[in-house]
């Protein structure tokens, strides 16, 4: 079965080429300090105040959207008319 062989050490491979994430985030500041003096205390975010967080994220990613759709039917048309214009 060299199919799955060949399938089985490629996953191996590919297991072993992932990053480990709790080594990458250890050195900063965050969960994976190895003494728990170095963890920071959050602050407490009410309902109100996270509805504010949310709707501001919407907005950011509806403008980001809106110019992903514009800058791509910009280009759309600049092809589009290229296309027409060296067929005619």
């Amino acid at each position: 079965m060299p199919l799955a062989e060949s399938m089985l050490s490629t996953l191996k491979s590919n297991r072993n080429i992932m990053l480990d994430k709790s080594r990458r985030f250890r050195k900063t500041v965050g969960g994976y300090a190895w003494s728990k003096d170095e963890l920071i205390d959050f602050p407490k975010a009410s309902k109100k105040e996270l509805n504010v967080i949310r709707n501001k994220i919407q907005k950011e990613n509806r403008k980001t959207r809106i110019r992903q759709w514009l800058t791509f039917l910009i280009i759309f048309i600049i092809l589009f008319s290229t296309f027409l214009y060296f067929i005619n």
